[in-house]
């Protein structure tokens, strides 16, 4: 297969991991920056991709014509992002995220509302767009403490745990003067700081770990200085895991849960999940288990289109 990684960075792990496994399987691999695809329109009905060089004097030159992709696309490029990948999509290129499913999972309300709506267990959350409604959500979903997530953050950013009213509505403030949509959810304090990252993909969990946070600190991200060790994820926890990615129609996900008194709850759901963490913890070829993936569904859909004179 000729396969596009779209990455803003080559040297980042999960890149050249992804590249490394492409190779291994026998594939022709190619990092593409997603912000130098330029779609031409207007010009041609196949409304050509191409990327500019990274020389002095940029031009435009033909991308190699690719039988899939696995979108890497950082939250900050979200919408240039989702157009390249929706190009790709139109001109039948297999890939390991559709545009719909990226857009779904990176916007955390939609994603809860795609969960609830599916039957899954959730924290409780309440959306605030006014500060007088403030008061009324905490009470909603069970008191103080309260966490207050931007619907737009991701790695743990621009979450905040208040303890009392006063630091929940500061929190609200910086939130909203960011121009952000704010979700209040329930603290869970019986998790301990600690919580689940499986990997989906296709059918299966391939990897699992459980996350700690370091002290003092209520998440449990490994880049805010969180360790994790290796789990075999309950069936409960793993069937959870399958749902949420399916209800956000991803072939290849990051699930993060938590444990509750009330039994697993499903936190976020991520379309381009980090593989440095979870592959040195697991030992898992996360990276050779996307590739296995992204070979398989093209083989599928090249065994069946109409073969000629058939």
């Amino acid at each position: 297969m000729k396969i596009g990684i779209l990455s803003r960075n080559k040297d980042l792990y999960s890149t050249r991991r992804l590249v490394e496994a492409a190779q291994q399987q026998g594939h022709h691999a190619w990092v593409i920056d997603t912000l130098g695809v330029v779609i031409e329109m207007g010009t041609s009905v196949d409304m050509p991709i191409r990327a500019l060089t990274r020389s002095a004097l940029p031009r435009l030159r033909p991308l190699p014509p690719l039988n899939g992709v696995i979108p890497r696309i950082g939250s900050s490029i979200t919408p240039q992002g989702l157009a390249v990948v929706r190009q790709f999509e139109m001109q039948g290129v297999v890939t390991t995220a559709t545009a719909v499913a990226i857009a779904a999972s990176r916007d955390k309300l939609h994603s809860l509302q795609r969960m609830t709506q599916a039957g899954l267990p959730v924290p409780k959350t309440v959306v605030i767009a006014q500060a007088e409604g403030l008061f009324a959500a905490i009470q909603a979903v069970g008191g103080l403490p309260v966490v207050l997530k931007s619907a737009q953050g991701t790695q743990g950013e621009e979450v905040i745990l208040a303890r009392t009213f006063t630091a929940a509505a500061q929190g609200l403030v910086r939130l909203q003067q960011l121009g952000r949509l704010v979700l209040v959810q329930e603290f869970v304090a019986e998790a301990l700081g600690r919580d689940l990252r499986l990997i989906v993909v296709g059918r299966a969990c391939v990897a699992a770990m459980e996350r700690c946070a370091p002290q003092g600190e209520f998440r449990a991200n490994l880049h805010r200085g969180g360790t994790a060790v290796a789990i075999t994820p309950t069936p409960q926890v793993a069937q959870l895991a399958l749902a949420a990615a399916r209800a956000h129609e991803l072939s290849v996900a990051g699930v993060d849960l938590l444990q509750s008194v009330r039994g697993p709850l499903l936190l976020e759901v991520n379309s381009s999940p980090g593989l440095e963490g979870i592959e040195r913890v697991t030992g898992v070829d996360v990276a050779g288990e996307i590739l296995r993936f992204l070979a398989t569904q093209y083989h599928r859909r090249i065994n069946s289109l109409p073969h000629p004179g058939g």
